[in-house]
Formats: C-alpha cells, sequence, structure tokens
C-alpha cells in the first residue's frame, strides 16, 4: 500500500480516539502519544509511512540520540510508533510494522531520588491557617501518606474518599483503579482543608482539590506550589510530586519490607517496577544484616 504522508497524517486523529474510547487510556497519556507519533511523522518528512523499513527506523533512534533523548525516552517514542504501525495494519492494510523487534539504547541505570524521612516530616509539617496553605498542606500530607501519582491526585473527585475507612479510591494508568489507604495525618489534613472548601462557592465543582477559582488545580499548579513549600521548609533538594511518591515506597519498603504491598499501593502493574525502590538504601539493609545476622558480626 502506497499512501502519501498526508494521508497518514489523517489516520493520527482516529487513533487516538481509538486509545481514548477503546483503550481507555488517560488524556496525558494521549498527548504524549500524540506527540511522539508527530515526531515520526516529522522526521519520516515526505515519505509514506507504509513505505517505512526497519532501516528507516535505526535513523530515526539514531538522529532522537544525537539531540540528547535518553533510552527511556526513544523507548517511550518506539513503543508509541509500534502500536501506531499496529493499528494501522489492523483498520487500514499496512502489511509491516517496522518497528518490531527495535530497541532503544540502553541509558545508565538511575535510582529515583528520595527524601529522607526527616525531610518528607519537615516538607509536610505546614502550619498555617492561610486557605491555600492548609489546601497545599492536605495535598502534600496525601501524596506522602498514599504515594499517589500527580495525575491520579489531580483528578481525585469528592466521592472517591471513604473518610471512615481512612481510604481513597486512585484511577491510575489505563484507566485502572485501586483503593488505597491515608494515614491519619493525611485524614486529619483533609477534613480540615474540606471544612474550608464547602464554605467556598464551589458546590457544583467535583474535584477534591480547588484553585482559588473554585475550578479543579492543575498538576502544573500543585508542582509549582511543592516547590515553593520545600524552598519555605527550608529543604534545599528539587522537590516535585514524583519525589514524594518515592518517599513513600522507599520509607514503608524500609519498615515492612513488603514489596508485593508497595507494589499494590503504587499501581505497578509488574513488581519488576517496584523492586527498583529495593536499591535504594542497601546501606539500610547492610545494616540490618550485620546487626541481625550471625556470621555477619564483626568481631
Amino acid at each position: 500500500m502506497q499512501l502519501a504522508a498526508s494521508q497518514s497524517v489523517d489516520f493520527l486523529q482516529p487513533y487516538l480516539e481509538h486509545l481514548q474510547f477503546e483503550r481507555g487510556l488517560s488524556r496525558l497519556t494521549i498527548e504524549n502519544y500524540r506527540r511522539d507519533i508527530r515526531m515520526l511523522l516529522a522526521l519520516s518528512s515526505d515519505q509514506a509511512l507504509a513505505t517505512l523499513q526497519p532501516s528507516h527506523i535505526r535513523r530515526f533512534i539514531s538522529t532522537l540520540h544525537s539531540r540528547g533523548l535518553g533510552g527511556k525516552s526513544i523507548a517511550r517514542h518506539l513503543s508509541a510508533w509500534r502500536g501506531f504501525f499496529d493499528y494501522l495494519a489492523q483498520r487500514h492494510g499496512y502489511t509491516q510494522n517496522p518497528c518490531h523487534d527495535m530497541r532503544a539504547p540502553k541509558s545508565p541505570k538511575s535510582l529515583p531520588h528520595a527524601l529522607s524521612i526527616d525531610q518528607a516530616v519537615q516538607l509536610v509539617n505546614i502550619k498555617s491557617e492561610d486557605p491555600l496553605a492548609l489546601r497545599d498542606h492536605a495535598i502534600l500530607e496525601l501524596f506522602y501518606s498514599s504515594g499517589l501519582r500527580l495525575a491520579e491526585l489531580v483528578g481525585l473527585n469528592l466521592h472517591d474518599l471513604n473518610m471512615q475507612e481512612g481510604t481513597v479510591t486512585v484511577t491510575g494508568k489505563g484507566n485502572k483503579t485501586r483503593i488505597v489507604p491515608m494515614g491519619s495525618h493525611a485524614i486529619t489534613a483533609i477534613q480540615t482543608w474540606l471544612s474550608i472548601r464547602v464554605a467556598s462557592n464551589a458546590e457544583s465543582e467535583q474535584a477534591l482539590f480547588l484553585n482559588r477559582h473554585g475550578q479543579r488545580i492543575s498538576g502544573r499548579a500543585i508542582q509549582y506550589r511543592i516547590k515553593q513549600w520545600a524552598l519555605k521548609q527550608g529543604i534545599s533538594s528539587n522537590v516535585h510530586p514524583h519525589m514524594l511518591r518515592h518517599s513513600f515506597a522507599t520509607h514503608v519498603l524500609q519498615s515492612s519490607s513488603d514489596l508485593r504491598a508497595v507494589q499494590e499501593m503504587l499501581g505497578h502493574a509488574n513488581i519488576s517496577t517496584t523492586q527498583v525502590y529495593t536499591h535504594l538504601d542497601f546501606q539500610h539493609l547492610a545494616k540490618v544484616y550485620d546487626a541481625a545476622h550471625p556470621r555477619a558480626r564483626k568481631k
């Protein structure tokens, strides 16, 4: 099948609608697909996608690598391209997927950064009666208490909370839901925020966390506020929402050593994703080993 590049572009929007309505992917994931596939179209220039060969894809990978993209970013591009070609084969008669068996260059493994327990407590320990500060206190406590992703927290609605049981129902990647426990400090902070939120003119808005205009707060606003609070609380690290998720996972795993439980709470599909946290504090584990194993104690 020989198609012009402009015709290939026409398939993009139907594919994104397929991802949204048939596969139930989140808006953020779909936007990532849109961006990555547009990169494919830009790299292939005027050449029809149906004519692309594995050699072309290897050249595109080399181009992205030369632009400074790491292995993980290129792997994400490849995944998006591979899915798009599969869709074109199923719906539009394409006869090959040039991305099959294609691998991204390896990136050096980097462990996620986590706050120490003292730093995490220092960050969330906000003392202020300002309405926005009380909201931010609830956001920070919930991040650290339950290990939520940024998009998951932004998407929370009032009915997702079960204050009696101390849980929150979260919609994560792939539109999958899970129930996550909330700590007592998070529950108290959320209750304080809700008492103020009810007093605002936001009865029609179901979002749990609102901006100053009574609308659902954005992820970008949360990122900005967390950075500001880190500075105010005297933490020099570049703190972001995902660092609080990493801190949650690290600290729970250190205390419990229950990898499966942490996997469930984080909403990881594969336990191999969760296992990265087992490498975060080897020094801590080594101390436990030295103290507990009869053949490890130094004389």
